[in-house]
């Protein structure tokens, strides 16, 4: 028996199996998709076994595998599959398919590490005659009669229990044992809950979903219309028939009020899976997936990867968010893999969102995509009042952050003890530090871009590489202490609400205050018990949480996505806004929200106002037809990155030849250019964008073109089929 296998080196040089013979002890258990050890080169390195042939027809001598690794751990022929379909799709190498489907305490490496965790039991180990005459017989040993009687009428106690010299002395007479079994770190202890009665919107939707045959839904709700009732729903049917199910969020902030949600109606069956959770915990809900022990997992985008067995639906939640797309390598999005599932197991995907992708409103609209709408909230709420703010004219009273309209509406909520959350899509403390007297500005040396202060640690830091400097009040050109901030983040906005509104209490949420573990959910929940007043944040604030307090929301810079030369800029306004606008006025507290902008007459913004998801579909497809951009045309981005300026230059040419050389004439090739983020980390980045509608020859060409890099160490080509940014 001869097993093919992947070796945990990701080299695109060595991106192919190697065969080793199965030792005649492991031919009974070992199977595709275990981890084994193997012996490569003078090393013995981990692999990945992929396939297992009776026959061996090569001349040369081979190796024998050392090892299994993990007997219990092992990929299913779904997930195997799935793996050959994400190297396919993405073009990376095999193994960095599979490993990006792992988490980090299971990947295929050579440093391995026992994340289980284990509580350890004391119990006898002889018989009740034998207990009973060491007693008699030591009458002074009181401790340890004392643990041994315990044990006579309990069979077992913890070991933490006793002192450690009284259980050592005990195992020296061989009286007792040390036991230890296996535990999760996270414990589901909620009190289940009674199913809540659907309205007649929220039942029609789940009746409309049929079980048992490959479709794709695209649902769509307003903010508060119910969507996560109609999910719970739906699973608990999958599940009441001996099925699982897959549900995802785009942020970690979500899943604290989902995965509560969740818990309270299904209980320990529940999965949770996501990159705040430490390798261990990981490690424990994988291995609870893996057993077979839940039928549910809610995670983010890396949990579409999770060995469900037996699938029944898969839902995806704010399907039209950004983080279900990963941007590095491998480059895929979390509804291709999703699709493929749902595919593989015949089983029904749900799309749910308040304001869709329009690749997916135009799926649905085509009927690749079977279209659900619920169009109103539920209960007696309804979509908050949308007032636009001309910032142009409050600028002339002096107003550069704060309307008046939105002072007056922030006290109001104060006076009648309500809450507010506040929307800035930009973090730190201002977004650029100049001196007034030489002109100077900070900007990292590695990316070419202006550092953003944090005044809280007093440096300056690029949000893209991670370097870091301390601010001094002495501007480093000219000596003079005339160093000026400008512009605004979250951090800034903190203060200045609180200079505002002194009696008000206030918590920020964005990448800096949710660096700790549980971060996200400590501010979700002092928010939700009212311990704050206002709640202000970047756009992770901005999706899917519910707050029955809240009446007010305030945009302070509404311009700072619809400014940037990207052709989607339009849909990410209208669906950033639309989603924190709906976190207004979600229970019976009628809401209102406050869009200040310097672009008050703007078509998208007027779409926001009014709660136009399709009126602004319109206007949008439109353009897009006009400029061949998706849903109408696809796009793949090709980008050379070289840490020599002149290779990237001289090689993004050669690849712009190739390429017309090889694809077909429809196919559009835009570029080169450089890259939107040109230099990073010292690597300088060219672009060439190609729109196709179908090029039967351009997956071969680019797998063409991405061998040619493999052994080029001057020059790295990246790959991206339908990427986010252009």
């Amino acid at each position: 028996m001869f097993a093919e296998v992947l070796i945990e080196y990701s080299a695109k040089s060595i991106d192919k199996t190697f065969t080793y013979k199965v030792p005649e002890h492991l031919q009974s258990v070992i199977k595709v998709g275990m981890k084994v050890l193997v012996p490569f080169g003078p090393k013995t390195i981990n692999g990945f076994i992929t396939n297992i042939v009776n026959v061996y027809n090569d001349e040369y001598e081979i190796k024998e595998i050392e090892d299994i690794v993990d007997k219990y751990f092992c990929l299913n022929k779904e997930l195997m599959e799935l793996g050959t379909y994400l190297q396919h799709k993405t073009l990376c190498t095999k193994i960095a398919a599979y490993q990006t489907m792992l988490p980090s305490s299971l990947k295929v490496k050579t440093q391995e590490h026992n994340y289980s965790k284990y509580i350890y039991y004391v119990e006898l180990n002889k018989n009740y005659l034998e207990i009973d005459t060491y007693i008699k017989e030591n009458p002074r040993r009181k401790k340890q009669i004392e643990v041994l009687e315990d044990l006579l009428k309990k069979n077992k106690m913890l070991k933490s229990t006793y002192t450690s010299n009284i259980i050592n002395a005990l195992l020296e007479e061989d009286l007792i044992k040390i036991t230890k079994e296996q535990i999760y770190r996270l414990d589901a202890e909620h009190e289940i809950i009674n199913d809540i009665k659907l309205n007649k919107m929220q039942q029609t939707a789940v009746d409309s979903i049929k079980f048992n045959e490959k479709n794709t839904y695209l649902l769509h709700g307003v903010t508060g219309s119910g969507k996560t009732e109609v999910y719970i729903e739906l699973i608990k049917k999958a599940v009441k028939d001996g099925k699982t199910a897959i549900m995802l969020v785009p942020e970690i902030s979500l899943t604290t009020q989902i995965v509560n949600r969740f818990y309270s109606r299904f209980g320990n069956d529940v999965a949770i899976f996501h990159s705040g959770l430490s390798d261990g915990e990981k490690y424990d809900e994988y291995l609870k997936i893996l057993r077979g022990e839940v039928h549910i997992v809610v995670g983010t985008r890396s949990a579409i990867f999770t060995p469900l067995n037996n699938l029944g639906i898969i839902i995806i939640d704010e399907e039209h968010s950004e983080t279900y797309k990963q941007d590095s390598n491998p480059r895929y999005h979390a509804l291709d893999m999703a699709e493929f599932r749902s595919k593989y197991n015949n089983i029904p995907l749900i799309l749910g969102s308040a304001t869709p992708s329009l690749e997916s409103m135009a799926r649905a609209q085509k009927g690749v995509y079977t279209y659900v709408s619920m169009p109103n909230r539920i209960g007696s709420s309804v979509l908050p009042n949308v007032e636009i703010v001309d910032m142009a004219e409050e600028m002339k009273h002096r107003n550069t952050i704060f309307s008046r309209l939105l002072k007056e509406k922030l006290n109001e909520r104060l006076e009648r003890h309500e809450q507010s959350i506040l929307l800035l899509n930009r973090r730190g403390y201002s977004t650029v530090i100049s001196c007034k007297s030489c002109g100077y500005t900070f900007k990292c040396p590695y990316c070419d871009i202006t550092l953003t202060y944090h005044k809280s640690s007093n440096n300056l830091r690029c949000h893209y590489c991670g370097y870091t400097i301390f601010k001094n009040e002495e501007c480093p050109e000219c000596k003079e202490k005339a160093l000026n901030d400008f512009g605004l983040g979250t951090e800034k906005l903190e203060q200045e609400i609180i200079k505002l509104l002194p009696s008000a209490r206030v918590i920020r949420m964005d990448a800096d205050t949710t660096r700790n573990k549980g971060a996200h959910e400590d501010i979700i929940n002092r928010f939700k018990n009212h311990e704050y007043d206002i709640l202000l944040g970047t756009q992770m604030i901005s999706k899917g949480l519910d707050f029955p307090l809240v009446t007010l929301v305030g945009i302070i810079n509404a311009d700072a996505t619809l400014n940037i030369p990207d052709f989607r800029s339009g849909e990410r306004t209208f669906s950033l806004l639309s989603q924190v606008a709906g976190r207004a006025g979600r229970s019976d507290l009628p809401g209102e929200v406050i869009l200040q902008t310097f672009n008050p007459d703007d078509f998208t913004l007027k779409c926001v106002q009014k709660h136009d998801y399709m009126k602004f579909y319109d206007y949008e497809m439109n353009n897009r037809h006009k400029l061949d951009y998706p849903p109408y045309y696809f796009i793949t981005t090709i980008k050379i990155a070289s840490k020599d300026y002149d290779v990237a230059s001289k090689e993004i040419i050669k690849v712009k030849k190739f390429l017309e050389q090889n694809l077909s004439k429809d196919t559009v090739i835009l570029g080169p250019t450089t890259a939107s983020m040109f230099k990073i980390n010292n690597i300088y980045r060219f672009q060439i964008t190609l729109k196709y509608k179908r090029d039967i020859k351009l997956l071969e060409t680019l797998h063409e073109l991405d061998k040619m890099y493999m052994l080029n160490n001057k020059a790295n080509i990246e790959i991206d089929n339908n990427p986010l940014f252009v």
